[in-house]
């Protein structure tokens, strides 16, 4: 009598490939939750989270240019693109660290399936990182004083450096048998980009870092950027893939995919780096766009109330508030400058790039008053005293030459509507005091402050301001007359005058 072995064809037919990929996933949804429960990560995240608000709370003071926003999202993940390096790197060396290397080799499961396991972990984090930046962004696009457009490959940088991050963790663990490589290694990038000063994007080399600074102290328009945001975000996710790619490729995997992956993914890092470095330097275009920004804008004019407010287009919609601070400023002049028609021009220097901080000269045309790019904080008493050296002495380039007593007038009239007149004076200061002679800025040429100057506007402020007012409009022409002294402008305004005589050479 013989037997005969039936094979149950149900069992026969499961071919290892179907396996294979249910086991991957599964092992990678394992490395997922063990990683953004693991310590570092958790805290990397909670330290970036704690960021968002207390930034989102006070950065740009309420006003933010959406093109700067975007921007301002790339630095923090970077914490968080360590950790999961340094989680990923530790994930994939865990069996060698624990002596059981041996025992994954009766499994289904492939050293090379176990690193498509380990990269795939990865994502997770990248994409709650770019949760993260969406609210971050959204917080500021949905702030009342916000202006201009971000840029959806600028956003795409910090998701795209914690996926860069992890790859490189699993890639470090195919490459280096070390638990000692993945910290290390950290270490290494925080020298490199956390404890320096970051790369400025001035230069090609530059882009190959994650994350490329390239402020300016002014929002240019977004047309003027001239950042090859694309062709780097480009370059970001060709090398995360071709990490990802590596790491399996070392790990066994050697499939005609895997090894078409590195090729294709290699291929995309070296056209985005190639590309991103020909786009540091500004096309002819470009340059000649710059050059009409700062020497011919072309802008959109509106009306407010009794004056004209000249913006690029992405500003126009802050003209109401450059007209709240302009009415405020010239309801309290005198004499013609109470009714007198102000233009406000919006006013850059584009031409050296966002590197620099150009200084912009004083407009000489009657009654026209310059208003940057930058809103809110220092910048409103700034703008204030800007408009009432305009009322006073009548274009901004005799502002900026006021050494006499009209001085005292002209920063009554720019801090006394303010809802803190002190503070204002403090901060419009370059010295950030309320004492002794001072530089006090302003959006073009710096006015200056005598310390007897300084002591009458300082009593000034310290009494009712409807007093003081009635008193300005009165005596107006005496007030803004050259050559009238402090200790004259204080006895008409009903102040000790200074204990020091006014000396333009102060």
């Amino acid at each position: 009598m013989s037997a005969v072995l039936v094979t149950d064809p149900s069992v026969a037919d499961t071919g290892a490939r179907d396996g294979g990929v249910h086991a991957v996933l599964a092992l990678a949804r394992f490395e997922t939750r063990r990683m953004l429960s693991s310590v570092p990560v958790v805290l990397a995240f909670l330290g970036y989270l704690a960021w968002i608000v207390w930034r989102g709370r006070s950065s740009w003071d309420g006003y933010p240019a959406l093109q700067d926003a975007d921007r301002a999202t790339q630095g923090m993940p970077m914490l968080v693109g360590l950790a999961v390096l340094l989680y990923a790197n530790f994930a994939a060396l865990r069996s060698e660290r624990h002596g059981t290397e041996a025992h994954f080799a009766v499994l289904v499961v492939q050293p090379w399936r176990r690193t498509v396991a380990h990269v795939l972990s990865v994502v997770p984090a990248a994409l709650l990182t770019a949760a993260c930046v969406a609210g971050q962004f959204a917080w500021e696009a949905f702030k009342p004083g916000a202006v201009g457009h971000g840029s959806p490959a600028e956003l795409l940088v910090g998701p795209l450096t914690v996926l860069l991050f992890g790859a490189l963790g699993v890639l470090l663990a195919r490459v280096v048998r070390s638990a000692l490589a993945g910290p290390l290694t950290m270490v290494l990038l925080l020298f490199a980009f956390a404890l320096g000063t970051g790369p400025s994007g001035a230069d090609g080399t530059s882009w190959l870092a994650p994350v490329v600074a390239g402020g300016t102290a002014n929002s240019f328009p977004s047309e003027l950027l001239g950042r090859p945001a694309a062709w780097h975000a480009l370059y970001l996710t060709g090398a995360a893939l071709c990490a990802a790619f590596l790491a399996v490729l070392l790990a066994g995997g050697r499939s005609v995919a895997v090894r078409a992956g590195v090729a294709l993914s290699l291929a995309l890092a070296v056209t985005g780096g190639v590309l991103q470095a020909r786009g540091v330097a500004p096309s002819p275009e470009l340059t000649a766009a710059r050059e009409r920004a700062s020497v011919r804008p072309e802008q959109t004019c509106v009306e407010r109330g009794r004056s004209t407010y000249c913006a690029f287009p992405e500003w126009v919609p802050r003209a109401g508030t450059w007209a709240g601070v302009v009415d405020r400023v010239q309801s309290l002049a005198g004499g013609s400058a109470h009714d007198r028609r102000i233009v406000v021009r919006q006013r850059i220097d584009a031409r050296y790039g966002l590197e620099a901080d150009s200084a912009i000269p004083a407009l000489t045309a009657p009654d026209q008053v310059t208003v940057g790019t930058a809103w809110g904080g220092n910048r409103v008493p700034e703008f204030s005293s800007a408009v009432a050296a305009v009322l006073v002495a009548g274009t901004e380039e005799a502002g900026g030459e006021i050494c006499d007593g009209r001085m005292v007038t002209l920063m009554w009239l720019s801090l006394s509507w303010q809802d803190d007149p002190m503070n204002a004076l403090r901060r419009v200061r370059l010295d950030d005091s309320v004492e002794g002679s001072a530089i006090v800025l302003s959006p073009t040429n710096p006015l200056t402050m005598t310390e007897g100057q300084t002591d009458v506007v300082r009593r000034l402020l310290e009494k009712p301001r409807p007093g003081v007012g009635d008193r300005v409009k009165a005596h107006w022409d005496e007030l803004t007359a050259p050559g009238v002294t402090t200790a004259r402008a204080a006895e008409l305004l009903g102040v000790a005058g200074p204990e020091k005589a006014d000396s333009c050479e102060e």
